[in-house]
């Protein structure tokens, strides 16, 4: 995707005073993060990452209570409490930070700061997904209610190659400094945040995001519930902005993984009955690895998923054009309407299954292991899917198109919990 913009009408980021837990009040700062709030596999991972620590940011992310108000107000309580008993700090002066993620096979670097909000039609940030009215209704209301971003959206942009200049450079010498923070989490990623602090080094980061435009690659639901809370202000502040980590991809190309789909009842063997005729249906062998490569080579051909759930794998591929032709929209491009996803939803959940899309019905799972358990546990039968290429989602988010929801998974994601945003410090 070509991401030069028009000059000024580019990326804006600003410095901000981050909130970052104290280290000396908690057990480790790595018992005190979190994955993104979309990502925690509830209820277990959710149990697991509140006992790692009384102060965990999924406190704040994922609060627990009877009713949606009580878990927004219970939110905003908790982190009044823990900035109140000295928990969580903000840093002293507006900095942006460089951001590393670290493990043995990936490296991966940027900047968080408070990006300037612009609808998709600016063409400055792209989304590139749909997204689901009740989770942004959701996460408007616990950003509302905290006045806090609690965890950076993913975003990326594509700068130039050869040798480090603007924000490459910063970056580059940045991390030969000694860190804000050093810690490791559980999944084997070494983190290290920096802060960016002379005026000139800031500048040029300004001049050289000026020029770009972004692909929104994880948290398309916060980037709206951004800009809804920014339509809902009635002068300008605080709410113009949003927390985002903005990573290079020309130096440091993210990983793009599928999002499976937990269909809450309904069982295996009727989801196969089905598809008779309408799809090929054939069992292959296990463990998940060998299931999932092949899955891998039917993707290779055509649309292909895998169903799990009752104790087997049937791979599932060769749509009837018939079927195709009926369901799938005609006034989209042929990527569009060739996306797994796309067949999914319009021709499997919308028209064979008929099941709807809400929270109820349909689960959305990251980890396949915890998706095929989970529809084992659940008598459910768990969709995993093949990846989408970056190139498709790229192309598509250039001509103004949105893939159907959770379709892609962009990584490694920023560790929620390192560095907050509080508007009432902006």
């Amino acid at each position: 995707m070509n991401t030069s913009g028009p000059v000024d009408r580019g990326l804006r980021l600003s410095p901000f005073r981050g909130l970052r837990y104290v280290p000396e009040r908690v057990g480790s700062l790595a018992a005190v993060t979190s994955p993104p709030y979309d990502v925690v596999v509830r209820p277990d991972g959710l149990h697991h990452l509140e006992s790692a620590d009384p102060h965990n940011i999924v406190r704040l992310i994922l609060p627990q209570a009877d009713t949606a108000r009580d878990r927004h107000r219970q939110a905003a309580a908790t982190l009044d409490r823990w900035l109140a008993e000295g928990v969580i700090a903000p840093d002293p002066d507006p900095v942006l930070y460089v951001y590393e993620q670290r493990n043995d096979e990936i490296l991966q670097r940027g900047l968080i700061g408070a990006l300037a909000l612009s609808p998709a039609s600016e063409g400055i940030v792209l989304p590139h997904e749909d997204v689901m009215e009740d989770v942004v209704a959701d996460r408007a209301e616990l950003m509302r209610t905290t006045g806090a971003h609690l965890e950076p959206l993913l975003l990326t942009y594509r700068g130039e190659t050869g040798e480090p200049a603007g924000a490459a450079a910063v970056i580059e010498r940045t991390v030969l400094r000694e860190p804000l923070l050093a810690t490791t989490t559980e999944d084997g990623f070494r983190h290290r945040l920096w802060a960016v602090t002379d005026p000139a080094e800031r500048s040029g980061i300004a001049t050289d995001l000026a020029r770009h435009q972004a692909l929104i690659a994880d948290g398309h639901h916060r980037w709206a519930t951004y800009l809804r809370l920014q339509r809902e202000q009635t002068a300008p502040g605080p709410w113009d902005h949003g927390l985002v980590l903005l990573v290079d991809t020309a130096r440091h190309p993210l990983q793009v993984r599928a999002i499976h789909r937990l269909l809450r009842g309904l069982p295996v063997s009727r989801a196969l009955k089905a598809l008779t005729g309408l799809f090929r249906v054939r069992p292959v062998e296990g463990p998940l690895p060998r299931a999932l490569d092949a899955l891998a080579g039917a993707a290779a051909a055509g649309n292909a998923f895998l169903l799990a759930g009752d104790g087997g794998f049937h791979l599932v591929d060769r749509p009837d054009p018939a079927l195709l032709a009926r369901t799938i929209r005609t006034d989209r491009p042929d990527a569009w309407r060739t996306l797994d996803a796309t067949v999914l939803h319009s021709a499997l959940l919308d028209d064979v299954w008929r099941i709807p899309d809400a929270p109820e019905h349909i689960g959305y799972i990251h980890d396949t292991a915890a998706a095929v358990e989970q529809a084992e546990r659940l008598d459910a039968t768990a969709v995993l899917m093949h990846p989408v290429r970056e190139e498709v989602v790229r192309d598509l988010a250039r001509q103004g198109v949105t893939m159907p929801r959770k379709s892609t998974s962009f990584g490694p994601k920023p560790a929620t919990g390192l560095v907050m945003r509080s508007l009432a410090l902006d």
